[in-house]
């Protein structure tokens, strides 16, 4: 039998290839071309339709790489033609390869009156022209000669990712544009074959229902007359109409089919292709959905929706009308599909603030789902923060690609690291572009890890990454898998309906405590350092800018630059996009994130300087000579939290030399300098306790070959600590600053083909060391970490994530703790015994390694290990070449030091014209005042963003400095939840939103 079915196999294939295909047309006749490839970058169609038009003709190269081709085409239907106007269509190829779709040419059909049509992709090349015979019809095609950047998945360096280094050549030739009259039946019976083969390989070999349809297949071939096959197609599709009857077992599994299409943001190609990739995919979309009624699409991004505002008003008026009519769902609730490890506290708050602000005023509608079915691993924050967000659902399906252990469910109550839980779904087809093939449905049904207590999950289908989107050969395969025998049944529906049945069967769901750790992609937490650094100093910015225009505009009456703070805060959530922030796309994205990152910092910089001088003239708080500004939630130098004020002096520091060692000390610190410019002692003071492990250095930089078995920018594979090189040889050691105040030395190191400068210092009354690491970094796949030992016994160690931290083992006792050898930290890690504990703080570095070893005299210490720079060559070959300038702090103390240690770090003090009390101030160190700004809905109402900070129970009082009629606690986006109080206990961790209404 399975030597019969394997040749029912083959028949069929090749009966399919070589005499259905060939059958689907009809008839079919070539039509006019003229072309005008656009100079440069592209033009809106009103332009395109005015440019020098030439003729063309089929078989000719078009399209340099990243460039865009306009395409005239006029013909007429034939008039002898007995055609249903449904039948009829353009049918073009622009030079299709075998690659993936959305990674290759695509095109945009416009009418000759500029509205959108329709796309032309890979294996979506129509267009129904819905014309009679004899009808002429024009129609111009935005072509994109997009290179394929890799999609081969061979890593290769590749100069295409940036226009200015791809070479100019045209690397399509355009191989066909008829008008084509449809053959529907043969089109129905090769989608009739394809759910019946797809079904019969997916069962077992003994199967006696696989059996049957490899028979009715068979049968199927023979009723086919292949000179003939137009004639008697509907013989074949006869021969297949009991075996496609057959319904569903009882027990069959469910699906929930959603219509989708993951476009990256940015990735292989540049922000501006993805908008157009956009409108090609959402147009291909309500195509469908004139096609077929009862066809819904998920999408999400208020991003892309606003893309499609600005520059395709037309289509997204459509767009509209769909989702009023709930078939066009808008899902995710996000600005972008963000990276979830990286964005910090106020940032991934407001992922969720601006995207569901933008679903409502711009849609009407609220999306309930989380979204994000390809980011690099989830943090252990976003329960909380996606529930106070109003969401009660999460998606994602990244964590069927962990290397080493298997998730244990599909659906499940994620757990954050406050408590609060998230209702949440792994699609077990294990894939955001399906097909619905009848492999990928037998796949979902076997995998599903659930079994037993719940029998449902949902499949997203429909060509992604790059766009494109579902096709009506996906929808075929939906109808007709319905309810079919020896198949999952299948159910186009929304996300929310899916999420309704699934939490109706599954009650209570089994729980996942902590962060969901995605055991690959390590290297995203460093590569690409100067977006990471983009990325950290504009939310530091947005962070002061909206506390001192916010306080400007209380104390004196300045007014508010909301519309200039949304469009920085829209920069920034766009660029955590997860291929952006992540350093995981060509290098043209990276160029483009540099640029906008500094137009948001001269931006924000002119707002915190118009804010301060504001304070300034207002004369607030008396004279502000030598006042700084303080928007740390932390004192500094005596300056309250949020507040301008006299900084006092600290106790002096002194240089202490004894031959080649020089020691930094203060009364709180003693830092000694070895002549390697390493690190043997930190001594704190005040106990005398030392922090640097017996035999051990701190400062380390050591130097480790980085290439990855795949995925470069994104791996970091754990055989890179096989080949570490230690970075000991000096060139120059200084003291370069001797005063009571700051006492510094600067050393020099050079290797390979890189410098690094340091400067370490220590300053009056501080307890840390400041490092500022300068390299000058020429290395090809080679990773730059900076250790630092520790002298404490610990088996964990805490990392700070959104409004919070999390604790990971630094043990190896299982396979989870194995495969977690790299992770991801804010501004700071913190590793300690009970009394004594050392934080190493940053200020744009995330990603770590801390790990255990043994100490002499007994015990153990941690070495902790910033991952400073990497330097992959896929998918840009120049990633991180250049001058990095990076801070680190090592601070003495509990956790409390290590939180003020990386606020102090990430937001300096900045001069200021006059002194001004903070406008929210907590009275708990362990609650932190987060963020302070006015409200978005213009009223001038104060929100303060509060959040417990060391993992227990607390409670403190708040000092609000102005006027103020009520207190409402609200959620993210501000509506009202309760009633709020100056005096708050908190859960570990809890977030708290408050809205001081001023009347």
């Amino acid at each position: 039998m399975y030597q019969q079915n394997q040749l029912a196999e083959l028949r069929v294939d090749r009966f399919v290839r070589e005499r259905l295909t060939p059958a689907l047309e009809r008839a079919s006749v070539p039509v006019a071309v003229e072309m005008w490839e656009v100079p440069d970058e592209p033009v809106p169609f009103a332009r395109a339709v005015q440019g020098p038009f030439e003729p063309f003709s089929v078989g000719r190269p078009w399209g340099r790489p990243w460039g865009t081709v306009w395409f005239r085409i006029t013909g007429t239907v034939p008039a002898e033609w007995e055609a249903d106007p449904a039948e009829v269509e353009l049918v073009v190829d622009l030079g299709f390869t075998a690659g993936q779709v959305g990674f290759q040419a695509e095109g945009l059909v416009w009418a000759a009156d500029g509205t959108i049509v329709k796309a032309l992709e890979p294996l979506n090349n129509y267009v129904r022209l819905q014309a009679a015979p004899g009808e002429s019809f024009e129609l111009f095609v935005e072509a994109a000669s997009n290179p394929d950047v890799g999609s081969d998945w061979s890593f290769r360096p590749t100069p295409v990712g940036r226009k200015s280094t791809a070479p100019t050549a045209s690397i399509y030739t355009l191989r066909r544009i008829d008008v084509v009259h449809r053959d529907s039946e043969v089109w129905e019976l090769i989608q009739d074959i394809f759910t019946a083969r797809g079904l019969a390989a997916s069962l077992p070999d003994t199967s006696p229902r696989r059996a049957a349809l490899f028979a009715a297949l068979d049968d199927a071939v023979v009723a086919v007359d292949p000179f003939a096959v137009s004639a008697t197609a509907a013989r074949g599709r006869a021969a297949l109409a009991r075996v496609l009857a057959s319904p569903a077992a009882a027990t069959a599994h469910r699906v929930f089919a959603v219509g989708h299409a993951h476009i990256d943001s940015a990735w292989l190609w540049p922000v501006r292709e993805t908008i157009r990739k956009c409108a090609r995919t959402f147009s291909n979309v309500l195509d469908l959905m004139e096609q077929d009624p009862d066809f819904v699409f998920a999408c999400s991004s208020a991003q892309q929706f606003a893309w499609m505002q600005q520059y395709y008003p037309e289509l997204f008026e459509r767009i509209r009308a769909r989702v009023a009519e709930g078939r066009f769902i808008p899902v995710g609730g996000m600005w972008v599909e963000s990276d979830t490890n990286l964005p910090g506290s106020e940032a991934m708050a407001r992922q969720f603030v601006e995207g569901k602000r933008f679903f409502a005023e711009e849609l009407g509608h609220e999306p309930r789902e989380v979204w994000l079915p390809d980011s690099f691993g989830y943090s252990g924050a976003l329960p909380q923060i996606a529930r106070a967000a109003g969401m009660d659902h999460f998606l994602t399906q990244k964590i069927s690609w962990n290397e080493v252990n298997r998730f244990p469910h599909h659906t499940f109550e994620w757990e954050g690291i406050d408590g609060t839980r998230i209702f949440t779904h792994f699609p077990p087809v294990d894939t955001y572009n399906s097909v619905l093939s009848g492999e990928e449905l037998a796949h979902a049904e076997h995998n599903f890890a659930d079994k037993g207590r719940a029998n449902t999950s949902l499949v997203p289908f429909g060509f992604g990454d790059g766009g494109g989107g579902p096709t009506r050969e996906m929808v075929a395969a939906a109808a007709r898998t319905a309810d079919l025998e020896g198949s999952p049944t299948v159910r186009v529906a929304s996300p929310a309906a899916f999420f309704a049945a699934a939490r109706a069967e599954f009650d209570p769901a089994p729980v996942w405590a902590g962060e969901l750790y995605l055991e690959f992609h390590r290297g995203t937490y460093t590569s690409q350092a100067r977006t990471k650094q983009g990325n950290r100093r504009s939310e530091a910015l947005l962070h002061e800018a909206e506390l001192w225009a916010a306080t400007a505009a209380v104390r004196a009456g300045a007014e508010y630059p909301a519309d200039e703070l949304r469009e920085a805060w829209r920069t920034v959530l766009l660029q955590q996009f997860h291929d952006i922030l992540p350093g995981s796309s060509i290098g043209w994205v990276h160029d483009q994130a540099v640029e906008n990152y500094a137009a948001v910092a001269r931006s924000l910089e002119g707002v915190i300087a118009r804010s301060l001088a504001a304070l300034g003239a207002s004369g607030d708080s008396g004279d502000g000579s030598g006042a700084v500004a303080n928007a740390s939630p932390y004192a500094v130098d005596g300056v309250a939290p949020g507040g301008i004020g006299i900084p006092s002096r600290g106790a002096d520091v002194r240089v202490e030399r004894a031959g080649d060692t020089v020691r930094l000390v203060n009364d709180r610190i003693a830092v000694t300098v070895d002549a390697d410019g390493l690190i043997p002692s930190i001594v704190d003071t005040s106990t005398g306790r030392e922090a640097v492990p017996a035999g051990t250095r701190a400062n380390l930089l050591q130097l480790f070959r980085d290439t990855p078995t795949q995925w470069d920018a994104w791996d970091v594979d754990v055989e890179y600590r096989l080949s570490g090189e230690d970075l000991t040889a000096i060139e120059s050691l200084d003291v370069v600053t001797e005063t009571p105040q700051l006492a510094a030395v600067r050393l020099v190191r050079r290797f390979g083909e890189s410098t690094v400068t340091q400067t370490l210092s220590v300053a009056g009354g501080s307890s840390a060391l400041d490092i500022q690491t300068h390299v000058d970094w020429h290395e090809r796949q080679r990773m730059l970490k900076l250790g630092f030992p520790v002298d404490v016994h610990t088996t964990s160690a805490r990392s700070e994530i959104q409004f919070g931290h999390i604790d990971r083992p630094t043990h190896t006792n299982t396979t989870w703790d194995v495969a977690r050898f790299e992770t991801s930290a804010h501004r700071w890690v913190h590793v300690g015994e009970s009394g004594f504990g050392v934080a190493v703080a940053n200020d744009a570095t995330y990603g770590h390694d801390i790990t255990r070893h043994e100490r002499e005299g007994g015990g153990t210490y941690s070495l902790v290990r910033q991952t400073l720079l990497r330097a992959p060559l896929f998918p840009d070959p120049e990633a991180d070449q250049g001058a990095h300038t990076l801070r680190s702090s090592i601070a003495v103390g509990d956790v409390d030091a290590a939180i003020e240690a990386g606020y102090r770090l990430n937001l300096p003090l900045r001069p200021a014209a006059a002194a001004a009390e903070p406008l929210v101030a907590s009275s708990s160190a362990a609650v932190v005042v987060e963020t302070v700004k006015l409200a978005e809905d213009g009223s001038g109402d104060v929100i303060a963003r509060l959040y417990e900070a060391h993992g227990s129970r607390a409670e403190t009082t708040l000092a609000v400095g102005f006027a103020h009629e009520r207190i409402d606690r609200t959620d993210l986006l501000e509506r009202t939840t309760g009633e709020g109080s100056t005096t708050l206990t908190l859960r570990p961790f809890e977030l708290v939103t408050l809205r001081f209404v001023r009347g």
